[in-house]
């Protein structure tokens, strides 16, 4: 009953962070929270989805020295040192399914994938024309700034003529009096 208990338990908390990661997904792609904000979460269900690894490893009784036991039922016997290529392990997503089934969630996850990189193809689309219109805008200023300088040039070319004018009529101001 424990291991029913267990198995479902971590059937439901795989079901749970898939369900997350689907949400972040959809979240960043229509633009619901930051990119940012998104990465952060993203590593957050990155370290969940590792956890969850090590909670199905440990459950299984695996780690960094699998149970002897177990191989020995295989290779006859327990050998150190002879790996038995068929003791390879089957991940716990694809136990017990088809072709079919195998086939079917790797095109789920080629969707999922697509779908990330349709999102970041809106991103990438979204900062071009955001740099695009920066450009504009830094185009528009420079000719404000262009016409605002040569202003200035007439003003002071004016004002040095009229500084001018006015010495040379306090100059004959003085002369003649």
């Amino acid at each position: 009953q424990l291991n029913v208990f267990i198995r479902s338990s971590l059937q439901n908390l795989k079901e749970k962070i898939s369900q997350l990661r689907d949400l972040l997904l959809r979240d960043v792609s229509m633009h619901q929270i930051t990119q940012m904000e998104g990465d952060r979460r993203q590593n957050l269900v990155d370290e969940l989805v590792t956890r969850q690894k090590q909670l199905e490893a440990s459950y299984r009784n695996e780690g960094p020295e699998p149970d002897v036991t177990r191989s020995s039922l295989m290779t006859g016997g327990i050998k150190r040192g002879v790996t038995n290529p068929w003791l390879l392990e089957e991940p716990e997503e694809t136990r017990g399914l088809g072709f079919h089934d195998i086939r079917q969630q790797q095109r789920r996850i080629i969707e999922e994938q697509d779908a990330g990189l349709d999102a970041l193809s809106s991103i990438i689309s979204r900062q071009k024309q955001m740099g695009q219109e920066i450009g504009n805008e830094l185009d528009e200023q420079n000719e404000i700034i262009d016409d605002l300088t040569n202003l200035v040039e007439n003003t002071d070319d004016k004002l040095r003529n009229q500084t001018r004018h006015v010495k040379m009529v306090d100059k004959k101001s003085t002369s003649c009096g």
